[in-house]
């Protein structure tokens, strides 16, 4: 098996070598061959510097890949086509993987003929989709995904072939990004999610507004519409389902602007 590592740096010369030193501590079989690939969308640190100094000392293979600035999907897709692996993992330039996420994903592919995306937990959570939790292996639908976006990115490991059909990343989007690709991944079945928190993400924070500002939010609710709308177009949902998500998204918007506030408030008093 051989597995390409996707990872999208912009001005993370802070990071970035956490994350790929947490590549090149995966404990893995050995019939397991890794390329990372870090695509540099246009940074103006000094991340460049950081991995030539890093690759000095250590054997893995990376390729360093740079570009104008275009976005995170923009990068993740230039990471996707010069790929040559036959699995594709995210890394965000700001998360690291514990030593055994890879092998336990690929332990469980190797059980499981008709897996196409496997994702896990990150940062302990306990996923619950409509207050079932998920303790067990689970295959996810279209439908869970639609009420409740998971997993993470840099829990995600795909099928290249998979990508290859459906499409990669939605380049006009920048929020729900993520979202919207899981879903057509989905439409073709095999979407695992292995609950055992493998990764941890960005120093443990929230899901959404951890900055807490409002306009983050907006964007992300936006981006959940046109996520809907994909699933609409791929005739996932009816018309009246997709009017009923949307006002499902709206109140889920609406309590992450009240939850944010509130946060606002008790730091402040």
């Amino acid at each position: 098996m051989r597995i390409s590592v996707v990872i999208p740096a912009f001005n993370s010369a802070g990071t970035i070598i956490d994350a790929i030193r947490s590549v090149e501590l995966q404990e893995l079989s050995d019939d397991v061959e890794i390329e990372v690939i870090v695509v540099n969308d246009g940074s103006e640190d000094d991340l460049i510097e950081k991995i030539d100094d890093y690759l000095l000392s250590s054997k893995l293979n990376l390729r360093l890949i740079n570009k104008d600035n275009g976005g995170v999907s923009t990068a993740r897709n230039t990471g996707i086509r010069q790929s040559s692996g036959d699995w594709i993992a995210f890394l965000d330039a700001d998360d690291v993987w514990l030593p055994l996420k890879l092998q336990k994903q690929i332990d469980l592919i190797n059980l499981k003929d008709d897996i196409n995306f496997i994702g896990c937990a990150r940062n302990n959570e306990q996923l619950s989709i409509l207050f079932n939790r998920v303790n067990d292996i689970y295959v996810a639908s279209c439908m869970d995904l639609l009420i409740k976006m998971f997993p993470q990115t840099s829990t995600a490991l795909v099928k290249k072939v998979i990508l290859d059909e459906v499409g990669y990343y939605n380049e006009t989007m920048t929020h729900s990004e993520d979202g919207e690709l899981w879903l057509r991944i989905a439409t073709k079945g095999g979407f695992y999610y292995l609950p055992e928190s493998l990764v941890v993400t960005g120093g443990g924070k929230d899901n959404y507004g951890d900055s807490g500002l409002s306009s983050n939010l907006k964007k992300m609710h936006l981006g959940t519409v046109k996520m809907l709308q994909t699933a609409y177009d791929l005739k996932i949902i009816s018309k009246v389902s997709y009017f009923g998500f949307k006002f499902f998204y709206f109140l889920k918007y609406v309590r992450r602007i009240v939850i944010v506030r509130m946060r606002s408030l008790c730091s402040s008093s």
